[in-house]
């Protein structure tokens, strides 16, 4: 039955997986979380939401950072 839900749940990601994602950072990890909430004891899923978010936090910051490294380099008069 594990393996049903396994092989349901990676077919419905592989079909969804060319609809536009709005959140950076939330694939790469969702997929290191799920490996790792995996290999910790069967806590994939858990794992996987928690790198989802951790993901999209971290691309959150490196996009900020970045916006205000531009933003000091630009001249004062523009």
């Amino acid at each position: 039955m594990k393996r049903v839900f396994t092989t349901l749940a990676c077919a419905t990601a592989l079909a969804l997986a060319h609809l536009p994602a709005h959140a950076e950072g939330c694939t790469k990890g969702a997929v290191v979380g799920g490996v790792a909430g995996h290999v910790a004891g069967d806590h994939g899923v858990a794992g996987a939401a928690a790198g989802c978010a951790i993901g999209h936090h971290e691309a959150k910051k490196k996009d900020k950072a970045a916006s205000a490294a531009a933003a000091a380099s630009q001249p004062e008069g523009k």
